[in-house]
């Protein structure tokens, strides 16, 4: 076996991986009951999914320029997911979306107490 070949094989395999991550992402967005639940889904799974993608599709083209835009596109992929997570989550949390039996730790109730019922931030 080539060199060539056993990066192709590791391209497919990532590629697989990370497409099946991705639906699995998608079916959890529809299924869970949850806020919590989605937003976990769709953070989590969803960029190890991406990321899978990603590396089998550098692995395969294996060129400089390819590979950059690669690292840039996970890069971003990486920084905005969990901000895009928590910024749904604290817009949901004072209409009452989620389910506060599900908290260990309100740390949230105190700061929506301090101003007011009507305020939302």
């Amino acid at each position: 076996m080539t060199l060539d070949i056993v990066l192709d094989i590791a391209a497919a395999v990532c590629l697989i991986a990370g497409a099946l991550l991705t639906v699995a992402a998608g079916v959890a967005l529809v299924r869970f009951p949850d806020l919590f639940s989605r937003m976990h889904a769709a953070a989590k799974p969803q960029v190890l999914g991406l990321l899978l993608v990603l590396l089998g599709c550098a692995l395969r083209l294996r060129t400089g320029v390819d590979i950059t835009t690669l690292i840039l596109v996970g890069a971003f992929q990486l920084a905005t997911a969990p901000v895009a997570a928590h910024m749904v989550g604290r817009t949901a949390y004072p209409h009452n979306e989620i389910r506060r039996d599900l908290l260990i730790t309100d740390e949230l109730a105190a700061h929506y107490k301090r101003i007011g019922p009507g305020h939302r931030t």
